[in-house]
């Protein structure tokens, strides 16, 4: 199949585009491209980069933790000014919060008339916090896993599924770019599916607020408290309702919901068939709405901005509470003596933002 044939089977039309190691990269070899961050998504995307025979730069601030780890890979770091004179290509892979001022700041002023910018989260371009100039390429390329896994399984010979998108094509080969990008980060191999700025971010940040994160924290917080408030051993309830949820997650993630009831048992399945749509119920499904809503029409990106402006007080302040719940105790104590958890930063980070 031609690249053009596979391409055209890729774009717009909901299904997943593969391509092998000859896959032609032209409109990106010989290109400098800047990395800004070296943080989880960072340094995975700067290191398949390099490996995939990319001319990269690394645009850091001087001093921290990512400038030392960038250093012990064998970089040379400039300043993100200075990486950025010399860049086609800019990809910002640091925080949300962070990307506004540093493209007023350090970007904009310094970028190259038809350089194009990348993004791994379309959150500060999809809600307006920068707009780059009509000459611009501006593309998406998200890897649909953590950092540290793009990595491990570039170096593996396999890749992490990627989201491509356009918001700008100035060129008339943003696409393309986004496309021979995901490719060189090892992202064709497992699968590239064409989205937009819109989607990705408005579906990202539901999955994380009402499932992944929010709502996964809250219903194991809800299980743990109704057990020990009926009077059921802390441990125990720490077992029933966080431990064994990897198992479960594991099993879903693996083969979907038939792999999950192959392996669970009949009472199980049972179980989870008449109860679950009692937690999850008519107020549970309004409550998601609602907060698909406020992502959709901007209200949550608003509240962030202004949170993160006024130095993040509920932030911090309900994060500290969050971590004093009397499952992380528990859990601590439990988890000393599991000697096959290492509790580092493994695959932990889903994305340097």
């Amino acid at each position: 199949m031609s690249q053009s044939q596979s391409e055209a089977q890729g774009r717009g039309t909901g299904k997943v585009f593969f391509a092998d190691q000859n896959f032609s990269t032209a409109l990106l070899d010989g290109l400098t491209i800047a990395v800004l961050g070296y943080g989880s998504q960072g340094r995975a995307h700067a290191l398949n980069l390099r490996d995939s025979g990319a001319k990269v730069k690394l645009g850091l601030r001087e001093g921290g933790p990512s400038y030392e780890q960038a250093l012990v890979d064998g970089w040379q770091v400039d300043s993100v000014a200075a990486a950025v004179r010399e860049a086609d290509l800019v990809c910002f892979l640091l925080p949300d919060m962070a990307q506004k001022a540093l493209y007023d700041e350090q970007v904009a002023p310094f970028l190259k008339a038809d350089a194009t910018l990348l993004f791994a989260h379309g959150f500060c371009v999809h809600y307006g916090l920068i707009a780059a100039g009509k000459t611009h390429d501006v593309i998406l390329v998200a890897p649909k896993g953590p950092g540290t896994l793009v990595r491990r399984q570039f170096e593996e010979g396999r890749g992490v599924p990627c989201l491509i998108a356009v918001q700008q094509d100035a060129s008339g080969h943003a696409k393309d770019k986004a496309l021979q990008y995901a490719h060189k980060i090892g992202g064709t191999r497992a699968g590239v599916l064409s989205t937009t700025f819109k989607e990705e971010t408005e579906t990202d940040l539901f999955g994380e607020q009402a499932v992944l994160c929010g709502g996964a924290t809250e219903l194991v917080k809800a299980g743990f408290d109704t057990l020990v408030e009926a009077g059921y051993q802390p441990e125990l309830a720490y077992f029933e309702c966080l431990h064994e949820l990897k198992l479960i997650v594991d099993l879903l993630y693996e083969g979907g919901l038939a792999k999950m009831h192959q392996f669970i048992s009949d009472t199980a399945k049972y179980g989870s068939l008449v109860s679950g749509k009692r937690v999850v119920d008519a107020h549970v499904r309004q409550e998601m709405k609602a907060i698909l809503q406020d992502i959709q029409d901007g209200k949550f990106a608003r509240q962030w901005s202004a949170e993160y402006a006024a130095g993040s007080p509920h932030y911090k302040s309900d994060l500290a509470a969050e971590l004093q719940h009397p499952i992380e105790e528990t859990g601590r104590e439990l988890r000393r003596h599991m000697s096959w958890i290492e509790e580092k930063n493994h695959d932990r980070s889903r994305r340097d933002r």
